[in-house]
């Protein structure tokens, strides 16, 4: 009976990845930790799920108490047991990643989250954080790039009229990667995603380019059904990424 009873001893937690974009760069939302463990360092916002709770209800709850955003999408990712991943015991975690527009959200730091700030992805990635959340961020941006390729992205995160350098610059900000400029042109307008309104920039210092809008209907099918999206990188970029090949021989 004893050793039944060890298995009801494990713990679990949720833990938030909240990726951001605003002004052509990627973040991600983190908190400062106030209380030990790892008190100090800068950590996703997650928490120890209620007994009475089920793990969807924790997670929104968790983002709201520690940062104070609310009615975010949450998608479950991955599921992380590393038996020694917290310090205090045995604690399973569930991540969950959603990707929002910075500008619609007001940050509001509660309960043991000392800070709550938006940081460059990149950065936050080469830094030390809390528990194992290198591990679970990492995770996390892997599975955003990968529905990049297989999903419409920008309803949420472009305004209501936009240039197709604008969109360029997100979708080169969520791959990390230069695309070309005319490859990835071709293969958006393709797509019959966007719709030409006919109008033009204004009060801008350079010539003005053209203002798309999402097709809406489109927009939905596409991510219902998927699809493949392969754009090459520009040409300057492969010609760095070979200059630092031979450089390294």
């Amino acid at each position: 009976m004893n050793g039944e009873n060890n298995f009801f001893k494990s713990a679990f937690s949720v833990d938030n990845v909240i990726f951001g974009f605003d002004d052509g760069d990627l973040k991600v939302l983190l908190i400062k930790r106030g209380a030990a463990p790892f008190q100090g360092l800068w950590a996703l916002p997650g928490d120890l799920v209620y007994p009475n709770e089920d793990l969807d209800t924790a997670a929104y709850r968790v983002l709201e108490e520690l940062t104070g955003l609310k009615k975010v999408y949450l998608e479950q990712v991955h599921t992380f047991g590393a038996v020694d991943r917290h310090p205090l015991g045995r604690v399973i975690t569930i991540a969950y990643f959603s990707l929002v527009k910075i500008s619609d959200f007001t940050l509001t730091p509660s309960s043991f989250a000392q800070n709550v700030e938006w940081h460059n992805v990149d950065k936050a990635m080469k830094s030390e954080l809390a528990f194992d959340h290198n591990t679970i961020l990492e995770t996390c941006f892997n599975a955003l790039t990968h529905r990049v390729r297989i999903r419409p992205v920008g309803f949420e995160l472009l305004p209501p009229k936009f240039t197709l350098t604008e969109l360029q610059h997100l979708y080169e900000a969520l791959l990390r990667a230069e695309l070309d400029k005319r490859n990835f042109r071709k293969k958006i307008l393709s797509m019959s995603l966007l719709i030409d309104l006919d109008e033009l920039q204004e009060g801008v210092p350079h010539r003005p380019a053209k203002l798309y809008q999402f097709n809406k209907d489109r927009y939905h099918q596409l991510e219902a059904h998927g699809f493949s999206f392969e754009v090459k990188e520009s040409k300057k970029k492969e010609k760095k990424k070979r200059l630092a090949e031979l450089i390294a021989q």
